[in-house]
């Protein structure tokens, strides 16, 4: 395995046991800037909830894929052909996801995001439809 495999895949494990238990709680409140997508794994059949970071576009929303489109979370919300986004503690099934050009994306986001998704140079960029919201 490279190095740099082996760094990245380092840097998940750490994420995964530390921050993202962290971030899950704070997406399910009604504040702060996560939120979480429920989902199903394809093959498993288990239950996960990922923390990440949602803007609001009209009735949908926009999120940035930071470690783009081959993780496994997203494969799953593709393969089931959507999830629930959890988004400031109320609940909206999503039920197309659509990918976004990079500069789209990012307009998307208020304005400091906006230049900090810009200097990182992120491209992976998907609109999440919402069906219906639950709350």
């Amino acid at each position: 395995m490279a190095i740099q495999t082996r760094i990245r895949y380092g840097i998940g494990v750490l994420l995964k046991h530390t921050l993202n238990p962290l971030t899950r709680k704070i997406a399910h409140s009604s504040f702060g800037p996560f939120s979480v997508i429920q989902h199903v794994g394809w093959r498993s059949g288990k239950h996960y909830e990922t923390p990440i970071i949602a803007a609001h576009l009209d009735k949908d929303f926009v999120i940035e894929l930071t470690y783009g489109p081959e993780v496994d979370w997203y494969k799953n919300v593709l393969a089931a052909e959507g999830c629930t986004l959890i988004w400031h503690g109320k609940s909206y099934v999503i039920d197309k996801l659509e990918p976004l050009d990079a500069k789209t994306g990012r307009d998307a986001f208020p304005l400091p995001a906006q230049l900090i998704l810009f200097l990182l140079q992120r491209r992976h960029f998907v609109k999440m439809r919402v069906a219906t919201v639950r709350t």
